[in-house]
């Protein structure tokens, strides 16, 4: 990233909403906003492979899904620049290979940290997780809040949108995905 584009950048949306740039409390600004991009959009730079290569031999041929729910998450509204937070669920029915639960929270990481979308980041999830473990399904579920529409727009907090990707056995088989959303129902 380019820590003095951003900083020039800050610096003229400051004066452009009709801010001091160097009044005391925003001297130091451009700075921030230059470093705290450095971790929300972290992703750019990054590849989920890398995180899901690490794999293990399914034992006994992979016949139970694998589910890891309630992931949280943020992520910034492309067409805004505002966050969008909430709950990130997958779901794989293993092949040949499994891999660590950690390295499926990393690889929502890897998206979520991008200017982004919830229907693509949905989608780009469950690609990596069908590309790299060649699973025989794999489904994602993301519920999330939009800040473009509680503190602008229409104004609506705590609206959430859901969005669902499927893929494999979990497109074509309505008891598989009715598993999935069975197990990450809210007890």
């Amino acid at each position: 990233m380019d820590q003095d584009k951003i900083k020039q950048a800050v610096r003229l949306f400051l004066e452009g909403i009709g801010e001091n740039p160097d009044r005391s409390g925003l001297l130091e600004t451009p700075g921030r906003i230059a470093r705290m991009c450095e971790e929300v959009y972290g992703g750019l730079g990054q590849s989920p492979d890398a995180h899901l290569a690490r794999q293990f031999d399914a034992e006994g041929g992979g016949s139970e899904i694998v589910v890891v729910k309630d992931i949280p998450f943020f992520s910034t509204c492309e067409h805004h620049l505002v966050p969008f937070f909430g709950k990130v669920h997958i779901g794989y029915l293993p092949g040949d290979k499994v891999v660590g639960l950690s390295k499926l929270a990393r690889t929502v990481e890897v998206y979520a940290r991008r200017p982004q979308i919830q229907e693509r980041l949905t989608g780009q999830i469950a690609d990596a997780v069908e590309r790299c473990l060649k699973p025989k399904g794999v489904m994602v579920k993301i519920e999330a809040e939009h800040m473009c529409m509680t503190m602008r727009g229409v104004q609506k907090p705590g609206t959430q949108t859901v969005t669902l990707a499927a893929r494999g056995v979990f497109e074509s088989q309505p008891e598989q995905r009715q598993l999935f959303l069975d197990l990450i129902k809210k007890s």
